[in-house]
């Protein structure tokens, strides 16, 4: 019998491998449910940008900048959990459907820098696969919600001493967000 907590082991380990299941059905399901749109301008129809702001995902404030064309976009967000780091993330993404509410999925890297006090300056390159939907409430107006699947790729942690290896679980991070087409 295996003991939990000894040799090094950190937890009993679970399958991720079908965490994405769920969230995309989620997303799909109200996607399809949520009725149509005429007025609805968000990035279904030509090109454009939108500008907006963020909570939660890769920082606990953000702000964002996306260009879209059709039904794909490249979404830049700028945030930081507390003001000692600063997240970079870049992500393309894929909407789906011509419906007020789309679903989309995407994929992108997010880089984190962090300088507390006392310690040496600490990175992180994170991919990440985020899972949601985005609804136009009127023309020129939309909020979305997503789960971001992350895996981190490399990381330099603050403190010297500390020489774990890279975790390398896939971490769900929610998110919601406001964007404006001017």
């Amino acid at each position: 019998m295996r003991q939990i907590g000894t040799g090094g082991h950190q937890g009993p380990t679970r399958p991720h491998g079908r965490l994405w299941r769920l969230p995309a059905a989620l997303v799909v399901a109200v996607g399809f449910a949520l009725p149509t749109s005429a007025d609805a301008q968000g990035p279904a129809a030509g090109q454009g940008w939108r500008f907006g702001a963020t909570l939660g995902g890769i920082s606990s404030f953000g702000v964002s900048v996306e260009f879209f064309r059709d039904s794909r976009s490249v979404d830049v967000t700028l945030g930081t959990f507390g003001f000692r780091d600063l997240g970079v993330s870049v992500v393309g993404r894929q909407y789906f459907g011509e419906r007020a509410a789309r679903p989309f999925v995407g994929l992108g890297l997010w880089g984190l820098v962090s300088w507390p006090s006392n310690e040496r300056t600490g990175l992180a390159l994170v991919a990440r696969a985020p899972v949601g939907i985005d609804w136009s409430i009127d023309s020129g107006h939309a909020v979305g919600a997503e789960v971001a699947l992350n895996r981190a790729l490399a990381v330099r942690r603050p403190d010297p001493e500390d020489d774990r290896p890279l975790n390398k679980r896939i971490v769900p991070l929610p998110g919601i967000y406001y964007r404006w087409t001017p």
